[in-house]
């Protein structure tokens, strides 16, 4: 056990200059395997066709600001098209095919997204600006993983849902966000496809383009015409699909806005939906945590991504005792983060997406210091092109302070300080959202009873941002409706008597 003056002596030693430690040589990952076009049509009915409207837009590679390719437009015609060909699948040979052949599509999926995982790998760095090493330890495992997964549910519903009948709800409309975009596909589709419903996906306008490597796949899987349809665009195309009347299922992860007004356009219909919205997620850190794993912990769950995952950690709660030893750490750590090529398998910390998301960011972060938090930047270069953004951790932060309250999606930590139990509860509860959240002790009874406090959806105990397809994720209040993942994933695609 320390005592008081070690830890004061701790407190008070002097930070360690890692940036003179070491240095890593640039480990580039080659771009060659990714086989972007120069142009991608829409995916409807088995085949790539132009738009109706004749209109492309460009899709932008984040990290050097140049164009990869150009991406179809669809209109509220080429929507209507997407879904007539999804239900004519849905009341053709996917509704008449037995669940155990559908499982076998599903199978032949996964195994080709991982035979072809290095395109899709790359692909989605290049798009998205994710640092090459997220890209391939847990976006593209987990979407094949998840694809795994529902194939065995497909002719097992009723062992799902015993002693009930589990028919298809129709045709899904599927709407996924730009921060995992071939993994909310794998999200949203498996499950829709094991249940035996047809789909009509549209990708962010950011990066749409592993949901069209994706498109290429189920093709090739011969995947019976209709059964998936991507259409890509931006937020007309979006609602024209949610508004479409031969759509009976919207699930659409993004914004806490734009999910308030699919509730708004779909009032009434009949249409199901599931949410999956923003997030204000808390880190609690107690003084008997292991703090080094805390602090890689907290590292993890804000920094290496970004802070482009909805449940990023973005507010963290450290005991009082031990603050500043958690804050000199994190500071110590933080000056090791390399920001840079995401390309780069020495990259923690790529390119954020768009410019307007840069821009959102770096207004978030004037905000914080106009509201007196105090702010702590590493030293690091950027590159001179590119929509980059260094890491930021703000103290003497408020309650009432927008950084701690509203969602930035961005790699910034806003710490506050508690000495209760009640007190940190109260404060970690006490915002609009409730997605996620994390707990720090080495004291079992401590984590169950504060973990079953925490009004969110997923919490994490001594270890943070660990998924997996057999596990429900979703969250409270305006952090989302429904669950997916999971048998919990399948129940929204489903009528269920």
């Amino acid at each position: 056990m320390k005592t008081k003056k070690s830890l004061a002596k701790e407190e008070a030693a002097p930070r360690l200059n890692f940036k003179t430690s070491w240095t890593y040589q640039p480990a580039l990952e080659s771009t060659a395997p990714a086989r972007i076009a120069g142009r991608y049509e829409l995916f409807i009915g088995g085949k790539f066709v132009a738009p109706a409207g004749g209109k492309y837009f460009p899709t932008i590679n984040p990290a050097t600001e140049s164009k990869l390719s150009e991406v179809a437009e669809a209109g509220e015609k080429d929507v209507d098209q997407a879904v007539r060909a999804a239900r004519a699948a849905k009341e053709g040979a996917w509704g008449r095919m037995p669940a155990k052949e559908r499982g076998k599509y599903l199978f032949r999926i996964a195994r080709m997204i991982q035979e072809r995982s290095r395109e899709l790998v790359v692909t989605e760095t290049l798009d998205g600006g994710k640092p090459i090493r997220e890209s391939r330890m847990v976006d593209i495992p987990l979407a094949a993983n998840h694809f795994f997964y529902y194939a065995g549910w497909a002719d097992k519903l009723e062992y799902a849902f015993p002693a009930r009948r589990a028919r298809p709800v129709g045709v899904a409309g599927q709407i996924i966000p730009w921060n995992f975009p071939l993994l909310m596909a794998a999200w949203k589709i498996a499950p829709a496809l094991a249940a035996g419903n047809t789909v009509v996906l549209k990708p962010a306008e950011t990066t749409p383009l592993s949901a069209l490597k994706l498109a290429e796949i189920i093709q090739e899987a011969d995947l019976p015409p209709g059964v998936v349809n991507v259409i890509t665009g931006a937020g007309a195309t979006g609602a024209a699909l949610v508004a479409h009347p031969g759509i009976d299922k919207v699930a659409f992860t993004g914004s806490t806005e734009v999910g308030k007004n699919i509730q708004k356009a779909i009032a009434g219909s009949g249409k199901r939906c599931t949410l999956e919205l923003g997030g204000k997620s808390a880190h609690i850190i107690f003084e008997d945590a292991a703090l080094d794993q805390a602090v890689e912990g907290i590292v993890d769950g804000i920094f290496f991504n970004q802070g482009h995952v909805c449940c990023a950690g973005s507010r963290l709660f450290v005991q009082e005792s031990v603050a500043k030893q958690v804050i000199r750490r994190l500071r110590d750590r933080m000056e090791t983060l390399i920001v840079g090529d995401p390309l780069d398998k020495n990259t923690d910390i790529g390119a954020i997406n768009s410019k307007p998301q840069l821009e959102k960011i770096e207004s978030y972060v004037k905000a914080g210091l106009a509201e007196g938090a105090s702010c702590y930047q590493p030293e690091c270069a950027l590159p001179k092109k590119g929509y980059f953004h260094r890491p930021v951790l703000f103290t003497d932060v408020a309650q009432s302070h927008r950084v701690s309250q509203e969602e930035i999606f961005g790699p910034v930590l806003a710490i506050q300080t508690f000495r209760t139990i009640e007190e940190v509860v109260e404060k970690a509860n006490n915002t609009p959202y409730g997605l996620a959240g994390g707990v720090w002790s080495d004291k079992g009874a401590k984590v169950f009873s504060v973990t079953s406090q925490l009004r969110a959806g997923v919490v994490w105990a001594n270890t943070y941002n660990k998924f997996d397809p057999t596990s429900p994720f979703g969250g409270y209040k305006e952090s989302g409706l429904g669950r997916e993942g999971g048998l919990h994933g399948l129940a929204p695609y489903l009528e269920l008597s």
